[in-house]
């Protein structure tokens, strides 16, 4: 559904829309997976390929408890655990949602990717609950300044107090893709232009963009702040693509510090050439400031 002028949904089922050129950018999140984002299409495409609790266009954070981090170990994650599965629920508790039109806010405590029972690439999870006390406030906003194919995501991840933590991972935004964008582009800023991107799994320092063959359909990501590294993996074995924004924070003396950390990104949806003209256009801007 479409929720009228601020609109409360605590269960989770929001939809956001705006026109983008030749049809409507639609944002939709579900109960199923507490408030993560489950959909999104543009011209007659989905660009999520929301299966599990895993493949969504959402956040995370990954942290080492004080020791090397190891896999995915201590993982809380905003759409819900992997002993989820495909099912209706999540492990996940949505404690807050209010959508209006173009605009939506979400806040979620997050379970463990992990049950505690659960293995990670041969390593036991460190968590001792399946929900953890890590808290993520999303905000997302259809449009940035005159250009309708740019998606302004904000998060904020509330990092516990009683946690020890010498690394943090912040996955500030994922977004698991079809199969069939399997055209992987990086943007120069120096050049204004899209590179091809392969090479295998990783992150670099350039903006990446997912794409059709034909550059139909498209999704990038960027973000202003300071240090990300933009992330792209192709799973063949499940017919699923991946790119991911993050950010680390590293501190081995004192720890890092329980609080508010707090990222912008914007999401760009549209054909290839829309999103690259979106992504010189963000650049500008912000090399601006």
């Amino acid at each position: 559904m479409v929720l009228g002028p601020w609109s409360f949904a605590a269960e989770g089922d929001a939809s956001i829309r705006t026109r983008a050129g030749v049809s409507d950018i639609v944002i939709t999140t579900t109960a199923r997976l507490a408030g993560a984002i489950h959909s999104v299409t543009w011209n007659g495409k989905e660009f999520i390929d929301s299966t599990d609790h895993g493949r969504q266009l959402q956040s995370a954070i990954n942290c080492d408890l004080g020791t090397p981090i190891i896999a995915e170990t201590f993982n809380p994650t905003e759409a819900g655990s992997r002993l989820d599965g495909a099912g209706p629920k999540s492990s996940s508790r949505l404690l807050h949602l209010v959508a209006k039109s173009n605009v939506l806010q979400t806040t979620t405590q997050m379970a463990f990717w992990l049950v505690p029972s659960e293995m990670s690439e041969g390593h036991p999870a460190k968590n001792t609950a399946i929900l953890s006390d890590h808290l993520i406030t999303k905000r997302v906003e259809i449009g940035w300044r005159g250009m309708h194919h740019v998606i302004r995501y904000d998060v904020t991840f509330g990092l516990p107090v009683g946690e020890r933590h010498n690394e943090a991972v912040f996955e500030a935004v994922t977004g698991y893709m079809p199969a069939e964008f399997s055209k992987f582009w990086k943007f120069n800023p120096a050049s204004g232009e899209l590179e091809p991107l392969e090479g295998g799994n990783g992150e670099q320092n350039f903006p990446v963009i997912l794409a059709t063959e034909s550059g139909s359909h498209a999704m990038g990501i960027f973000s202003p702040e300071t240090g990300p590294r933009y992330g792209r993996f192709r799973f063949p074995d499940a017919r699923v693509v991946k790119w991911n924004c993050v950010f680390r924070r590293r501190d081995a003396v004192h720890g890092v510090t329980p609080g508010d950390y707090a990222f912008r990104q914007f999401v760009i949806v549209g054909d290839l050439n829309v999103v690259r003209d979106s992504l010189r256009a963000l650049h500008r801007e912000f090399a601006a400031h």
